[in-house]
């Protein structure tokens, strides 16, 4: 599965423009990779050079890229899904599977020693993607595009 990953309260606890506190992600978004899953980096974090509203955040987003680098935790994508261009010209990155603690029923853990913030649930992250992997759950396309010839 094609995987987009937000980063503040989900890789780390909300602290942007700084770099939060770890929750637990690496371990899973390492099996991840491990089990043959893409991550595609998908954050509104950005580059000071394509910020038109110019607010001072020089490089949040090389950061974050950063952290996943620091954690060698492999990167498909970043913001963009790599082969999609083939197929549509949408801004939209493909994924089969979007991580973000702002989605609906993302699984959420609340922790006031480390955030203030709610923040995702690794534990139940994995346990979600098991349940995929074994056809015991069913989330977004029935149909994957990367089995097709859009990632040859």
């Amino acid at each position: 599965m094609i995987i987009a990953v937000d980063f503040d309260g989900i890789c780390v606890t909300h602290e942007y423009p700084n770099i939060g506190k770890e929750i637990g992600a690496v371990p899973v978004l390492k099996w991840l990779v491990e089990q043959g899953h893409q991550l595609i980096l998908w954050t509104m974090r950005g580059d000071a050079r394509h910020n038109k509203y110019d607010l001072g955040l020089e490089g949040d987003l090389a950061e974050a890229v950063s952290w996943f680098r620091k954690h060698d935790i492999p990167l498909y994508g970043i913001n963009n899904n790599p082969t999609q261009s083939k197929w549509t010209q949408s801004p939209k990155a493909y994924a089969n599977v979007y991580i973000d603690d702002a989605a609906l029923g993302a699984p959420l853990a609340f922790n006031k020693e480390l955030s203030d913030r709610p923040f995702i649930d690794w534990i139940r992250v994995k346990a979600y993607i098991r349940a995929i992997e074994a056809g015991d759950i069913l989330v977004g396309h029935t149909t994957l595009v990367e089995d097709s010839d859009a990632n040859t």
